[in-house]
């Protein structure tokens, strides 16, 4: 079982982002498991998702203290010490940023980081930064735990083919930037 824990602002996605993946996990004969936690519910306050992926049922029904990815979809949120908490020794983080390795102050832990400016393509395909399908495809590439064409139809039923654009636009930006 994989555990990721989703960070981002409210109004960018990351439940919706997160059912798709559910979604999608499912219709691959995998399990998988989506757990939103809001704190002040308002747009542009932090959120939090858990999100698990197994190919056996998930029993386990609890907030992701230790995650194996992390998917940050707004890297103002790396200031905050709960976002890195708990990142398994070796673990992944996937993050929307145009910033360097350096800036972003990742844990000694981590194992690899994967970057993609979601907000730049959604700021060019949809005039506003709702970066959750970019960050879909930047996370379908890195992590290998979703397949990109149930996940991308997916994204397409949900929200249309402008969206699908945007995941392979991130799918092939996607950047390791720590390996």
């Amino acid at each position: 079982m994989k555990e990721i824990r989703l960070h981002g602002r409210g109004g960018q996605g990351v439940v919706k982002a997160s059912q798709l993946v559910v979604k999608a996990v499912v219709a691959g004969n995998y399990y998988g498991q989506f757990i939103p936690f809001f704190g002040v519910e308002r747009k542009g306050s932090p959120v939090f998702g858990y999100l698990r992926i197994s190919g056996h049922e998930i029993r386990r029904k609890m907030q992701v203290y230790d995650p194996d990815i992390l998917v940050i979809m707004d890297d103002s949120l790396i200031t905050m010490p709960e976002t890195y908490d708990g990142l398994k020794q070796g673990g992944s983080i996937i993050i929307n940023t145009t910033k360097s390795l350096e800036e972003l102050n990742v844990p000694e832990q981590t194992g690899s980081v994967a970057a993609v400016d979601a907000t730049g393509i959604s700021e060019k395909l949809f005039g506003k930064n709702i970066p959750n399908t970019a960050v879909l495809g930047a996370f379908a590439k890195v992590s290998g735990l979703v397949d990109k064409d149930l996940l991308f139809d997916e994204i397409e039923k949900t929200f249309g083919a402008k969206n699908r654009e945007a995941a392979n636009i991130a799918y092939d930006q996607v950047k390791l930037i720590k390996e």
